[in-house]
């Protein structure tokens, strides 16, 4: 059996988070010992540790959820496991594009900055002024 702490010292996961975690239902509630602390118990760990590798990722708590859910049925196939990872994959490469666009408009701003003085900075005109940017961003 696991303290809260030892279990948040071995997964990296801090303890707000943990019971947190355990008041979305991601994972259970912990036994409790004779001084009301909670136990968890190495199932726990491994919930835990799946939890953070998948945050860690940057999946959601509903995708979570429903992978937690398909792991507890180890003979259905695949697909709807691999559908959560493709369409993380899909969002991901979203934010990636969204991000190029926000580092070549940055440059862009940078570039136009001679630096001589604020009332000629043009990072502060452009930020004052979405109109000198090239597009959206």
């Amino acid at each position: 059996m696991l303290s809260i702490g030892d279990l948040s010292k071995r997964t990296g996961v801090k303890v707000p988070t943990i019971r947190y975690y355990e008041q979305m239902g991601l994972i259970e509630a912990a036994e409790r010992s004779e001084g009301n602390q909670r136990r968890y118990e190495r199932h726990d760990l491994e919930r835990l540790a799946f939890i953070r590798h998948a945050r860690d990722l940057g999946l959601d708590i509903p995708a979570i959820r429903e992978l937690i859910a398909l792991s507890q049925h180890p003979d259905l196939p695949c697909i709807n496991a691999d559908r959560i990872a493709a369409d993380h994959l899909v969002a991901v490469r979203e934010k990636i594009e969204k991000l190029k666009k926000l580092e070549h408009e940055l440059e862009r701003i940078i570039s136009h900055c001679d630096g001589h003085s604020i009332e000629d900075c043009y990072v502060i005109r452009a930020l004052s002024d979405h109109g000198l940017c090239e597009g959206e961003h």
